[in-house]
């Protein structure tokens, strides 16, 4: 993760949400005394966040409706007949201390708080996806792998391989998220091998050594079958997260001619071996470099074995995705890690984040959209050595439980588009950014934001009928019918 966007906090929500809920203390919000609008055929219901934090997550009590009156209104034309990439799911980076923090929770709190953001429940917002880390990332609480030894000492036949460290939290909370949710699919990236496979010996920067290329592809072995026998099964992993960031505690760089020889000469073939299914996925780094991923993928060698490419958009642009769609439209494209930061506004993330993380990456045929880290606490911690120090999660832990920016911009979209939902067509309109998506019992959504500075009128355009819609500038909301 590389330093760059910002966020802020705040928090509201259930069946019909309320801006003023005990929900730091751990208990569910409290229903608003209005009945809640009964969705008819022909009707919208409307899921709202604002920049100034006068909504966040609330359902409007006013329903749309779907007519044939004629306006002059820009129109967001869904159309469901056209469909593109399927959905594999929303969420968040479980770092190490992300973990941590929610393991230290009372338990009735901490199980609320997993049924807050896992269940599928009206008061929840049903995250989907989670991205781990393979070993320690620069927000655990120390630097490690799951194979250290004693300066000056290695240990090719991984005799020493454990996931003790992962024991003590992260194990535990994943198997009470797998309680809530069996079907969370999840992704693993190592930050660093261990540092003596390494031609620095540091766990900062340096690249792997070919003398262990073999022995590295065997690591990500282990991992993957002694996590099974935990009980948890890694969907896919990259083989190196932010393979051109050299300068992060702990990091590795990674060549994309490296990145294609340890894929398709050690790593594919250890799991084709192995019978392992996990996907592997190429770079897991930045949109201004898409060269890299395509390099890999003109290997017909490595590309057999890859299922396709992960991105993060600290630098470049989200079209990103596209361009290697284009080089090779039989591979899936990921997108796996935004940060908000201590710095940010809740306004500015929110905008920012919904108009390039959700619809840019969903509009650039991206399966998958992840903020990154879940939680932290007051002061930004835990984090290695040199780690980040402004990373500020989805929830802050600090003896209330805050929801922050990343919370909602996660939420717009996880709590009402499912895995196995598709995108269908949608068309931005006068400064109305969307996304939109067909679930698999039939429902539309479209989540859109507001990227102008004047609040805006325009048409949700269905099947020949209009419904009027109003958004606030840097307004988000999320539509249902």
């Amino acid at each position: 993760m590389i330093i760059h966007r910002t966020l802020l906090s705040g928090f509201v929500f259930t069946a019909l949400l309320s801006v003023n809920c005990n929900c730091s203390k751990g208990k569910s919000a409290e229903p608003d005394p209005t009945p809640a609008p009964t969705p008819a055929a022909g009707t919208i219901t409307v899921w709202m966040t604002k920049g100034d934090k006068s909504a966040l997550l609330q359902k409007q009590t006013s329903l749309l409706a779907f007519n044939t009156v004629s306006n002059t209104n820009p129109n967001v034309d869904v159309d469901s007949t056209i469909t593109y990439q399927s959905v594999d799911g929303f969420g968040y980076t479980l770092t190490g201390g992300s973990a941590y923090l929610i393991n230290r929770l009372p338990s009735s709190q901490r199980t609320a708080l997993l049924q807050e953001l896992f269940s599928n429940a009206d008061n929840a917002i049903g995250v989907s996806y989670l991205r781990l880390s393979i070993g320690a990332s620069d927000l655990s609480q120390e630097v490690f792998s799951y194979n250290d030894m004693p300066t000056g000492m290695t240990d090719p036949t991984l005799a020493n391989f454990s996931l003790s460290k992962d024991t003590v939290d992260l194990i535990p909370v994943l198997k009470e998220i797998l309680l809530i949710n069996p079907n969370i699919k999840l992704m693993g990236s190592p930050w660093s091998p261990p540092v003596w496979m390494k031609d620095n010996g540091s766990s900062i920067g340096g690249s792997l050594l070919p003398a262990y290329y073999s022995v590295y592809a065997q690591y990500f072995v282990k991992y993957i079958q002694a996590m099974k026998a935990k009980g948890i099964t890694i969907d896919a992993i990259t083989p190196q997260n932010e393979p051109q960031h050299g300068g992060n505690n702990p990091s590795m760089v990674m060549s994309a001619t490296q990145q294609a020889d340890f894929i398709k000469n050690h790593l594919g073939p250890a799991f084709q071996a192995a019978n392992i299914t996990t996907k592997i996925i190429t770079w897991d780094h930045n949109c201004d470099n898409p060269a890299y991923p395509i390099s890999v993928l003109n290997d017909p060698a490595a590309k057999a074995f890859v299922d396709g490419s992960a991105f993060h958009l600290y630098s470049g642009d989200i079209s990103a995705l596209s361009s290697v769609r284009a080089a090779h439209p039989d591979k899936n494209l990921y997108f796996t890690e935004q940060w908000t930061g201590a710095n940010g506004s809740f306004d500015g993330d929110l905008k920012w984040h919904l108009r390039n993380v959700i619809v840019g990456s969903m509009k650039n045929w991206s399966k998958i959209a992840l903020e990154w880290n879940l939680a932290n606490d007051g002061g930004y911690r835990p984090h290695t050595p040199g780690g980040c120090t402004e990373c500020k999660g989805a929830i802050t832990l600090d003896g209330t439980i805050n929801r922050n920016v990343s919370y909602y911009i996660i939420a717009h979209i996880s709590k009402f588009v499912p895995p196995g939902s598709v995108r269908i067509e949608s068309n931005n309109a006068a400064g109305i950014f969307n996304v939109a998506f067909k679930t698999p019992d039939g429902k539309k959504v479209l989540v859109a934001v507001n990227d102008g500075t004047a609040t805006t009128s325009f048409n949700i355009r269905y099947k020949g009928k209009t419904a009027v819609a109003t958004l606030a500038a840097g307004a988000a909301a999320t539509y249902t019918w």
